[in-house]
């Protein structure tokens, strides 16, 4: 992407949202070309990528609306995608079973099947697999004309995030909704407690803090000796940084975006330090760090304290988030209701928002800038450098494979070193 196209002004998108939203709450239905999901018709999903986190995304958008559908399923494996097929048939979730409505002929495997589950008669795509792959398939679903749900974060590096950032500006000029994955930004508490901050229920904000102190995500504890190095990788994504991105960025995220959202901003700046103090130099570890510290700075001078790590029990463990202010402090959930489960509760606002029965949402600027804080942060702890956001928004480091083979070698970098590492 050209350095031009990356001078995107989130407040004049966010504008534009806004008044399209208070279009939508007068129930005109946001579609660009059909009316379908209104009254009694059936909206039409697919599914790409039949992981864990696929596997529940379409329980829940099944689970939390009536008259929706699941007619196509795509992932690179087939032993997943009919293990995640038969999950979803006998969901845990209440009225999942029946709205259920895919045939053999859209059981997609591949590289391509993301175009195939595209090409089919969806209104919307549920996008889900690993993060390296998603600002691909963002792309792809924008161009198709889909209605999105997109899995956090929404890419690896910062080619492919500016590319997110782009398509999330054309979705909004088409008005398709894209629903990310930060699941916080539904959440009643969060949501509550925002507005009351907003409102200055803690005076001025002067430093915010996030945590994801957690324990490791380990997919494959053995390698089989018939799988090349890319099937290893993906079926290993976790431990792969062109993949996951490292743990700052697939998992650390929603604290981070949790706090931009407060503060309604991205960081200008970072400065970060980590490293890998127990993963072994194995290929099953991969190669991400198990840990990461972070200061990150706003343009109005406040902090950002953030750190993340994943050791083996028994650790300490914390995920969540502080904001200071200067008449008190929350945890960001603490004015408002626990209310219901926001994982169900973010498929819900996704469908009012298509059908017009809700505000328009588009959170794909802001949960881009989110992963982009993330990646920001990542990129300083590997080089040991500060890096400012100017930075990111001109790097032209792009982390994915140029071509995609079952039979693909790939070589996996070393384990970056401070110093040695060079972010460009």
């Amino acid at each position: 992407m050209e350095n031009g196209s990356t001078e995107i002004s989130r407040r004049s998108f966010l504008t534009k949202s806004t008044a399209a939203g208070a279009a939508a709450t007068a129930f005109t239905i946001i579609r660009p070309e059909l009316v379908r999901g209104a009254g009694n018709e059936k909206l039409k999903a697919g599914l790409i990528g039949c992981g864990g986190r696929g596997t529940e995304a379409a329980q829940q958008f099944l689970h939390g609306n009536e008259n929706v559908e699941l007619v196509a399923m795509g992932d690179i494996f087939e032993d997943r995608l009919e293990k995640s097929l038969g999950e979803i048939r006998d969901s845990k979730y209440t009225g999942v079973a029946d709205k259920v409505k895919i045939d053999p002929d859209h059981h997609f495997i591949g590289f391509d099947a993301y175009k195939k589950v595209l090409a089919s008669d969806i209104d919307v795509v549920l996008l889900a697999t690993p993060p390296g792959y998603r600002p691909e398939h963002f792309v792809a679903a924008v161009e198709a004309r889909k209605h999105i749900f997109a899995e956090k974060p929404f890419g690896t590096d910062p080619v492919g995030v500016r590319k997110v950032m782009a398509a999330s500006k054309k979705a909004e000029e088409l008005k398709l909704t894209v629903m990310s994955g930060a699941q916080r930004r539904h959440h009643d508490g969060y949501v509550e407690t925002r507005k009351k901050v907003r409102d200055g229920a803690i005076g001025d904000i002067v430093a915010t803090y996030g945590y994801w102190v957690g324990t490791p995500v380990i997919q494959q504890k053995e390698r089989d000796p018939k799988w090349s190095d890319l099937v290893f990788q993906q079926r290993a994504w976790y431990s792969f940084v062109w993949l996951c991105g490292d743990q700052v960025v697939e998992q650390h995220l929603h604290n981070i975006d949790a706090i931009n959202w407060f503060m309604d901003a991205h960081p200008v700046k970072v400065f970060a330090s980590g490293g890998a103090a127990w993963r072994p130099r194995t290929e099953i570890y991969g190669n991400i760090f198990d840990h990461i510290d972070a200061d990150f700075t706003y343009a109005n001078g406040v902090h950002m304290s953030s750190h993340c790590r994943q050791f083996r029990r028994p650790a300490y463990q914390d995920v969540s988030e502080l904001i200071i202010g200067t008449r008190g402090r929350t945890n960001c959930k603490d004015m408002g209701p626990k209310g219901e489960d926001p994982y169900v509760q973010e498929h819900i606002a996704l469908v009012k928002s298509i059908r017009g029965q809700g505000p328009y949402i588009n959170d794909g600027m802001a949960v881009a800038e989110s992963t982009m804080t993330c990646i920001m942060a990542r990129e300083s702890a590997y080089s040991g450098q500060e890096i400012t956001w100017e930075q990111m928004m001109a790097s032209p480091l792009d982390l994915q494979p140029k071509a995609f083979d079952y039979d693909m070698k790939l070589d996996v970098p070393p384990l970056p070193v401070p110093g040695e590492y060079k972010f460009v």
